[in-house]
């Protein structure tokens, strides 16, 4: 009797020693379960706090952007202007040079014609 009492004694104390670390590691998994729920909604929020913050650097990139291309806009407009006008500047000289240039060649042909005439009817020359 000795035996099968010690026998139960060590059965029964085998038994809570093994089914209290049961309900210790059943405690510690739910625990494990609340931890993990509960890095996962810090991941959650610390993902959408990134997005937050990456939509207000687009959104400011986006503003660069934008200024910079208008200033380049403006910049190239005026040097288009500044550059027509020069043209037409250029242009004008040359159509003045270009006229003056034309009468002087109509009047030495004119007189050249006359002293040619002269020459043909035996005058003496004007010029």
């Amino acid at each position: 009797m000795k035996k099968t009492g010690l026998t139960q004694i060590l059965l029964t104390a085998g038994l809570g020693i093994g089914l209290g670390c049961g309900v210790a590691l059943a405690q510690d998994a739910g625990q494990d379960m609340k931890n993990a729920g509960h890095a996962t909604k810090d991941a959650a929020v610390d993902t959408g706090h990134a997005t937050k913050d990456a939509a207000v650097d687009t959104k400011n990139g986006t503003k660069k952007v934008y200024h910079r291309t208008a200033h380049g806009t403006k910049v190239a407009a005026n040097k288009t202007a500044n550059g027509t006008k020069v043209a037409a500047d250029k242009t004008a000289t040359g159509a003045r040079v270009a006229g003056h240039d034309t009468k002087v060649a109509a009047k030495n042909t004119a007189h050249a014609t006359e002293n040619l005439g002269d020459k043909v009817a035996d005058k003496p020359a004007t010029h």
